[in-house]
């Protein structure tokens, strides 16, 4: 009797040390940096109406012939 407890005690207490040594690595990824092609186009357009108003187009156009052109206005 003595011995299975000393038995079961010595296989809990080896169990509960491999728990315990259990070690979770985690590293964090690299950033993902993107080059943008040399010959991407760009132009910008500022136009002041003169009554506190001014409207900015900015067009970009990449070297397969796709364009996008955005425009703000803005009024102070």
């Amino acid at each position: 009797m003595r011995h299975t407890l000393l038995a079961a005690a010595a296989l809990l207490s080896l169990g509960a040390a491999a728990q315990a040594q259990t070690t979770v690595i985690e590293r964090d990824r690299p950033a993902v940096v993107v080059d943008r092609p040399a010959s991407e186009s760009k132009s910008v357009t500022v136009h002041d109406h003169g009554d506190g108003c001014v409207s900015k187009t900015v067009r970009k156009e990449n070297e397969m012939g796709d364009s996008k052109t955005v425009k703000k206005e803005s009024c102070d």
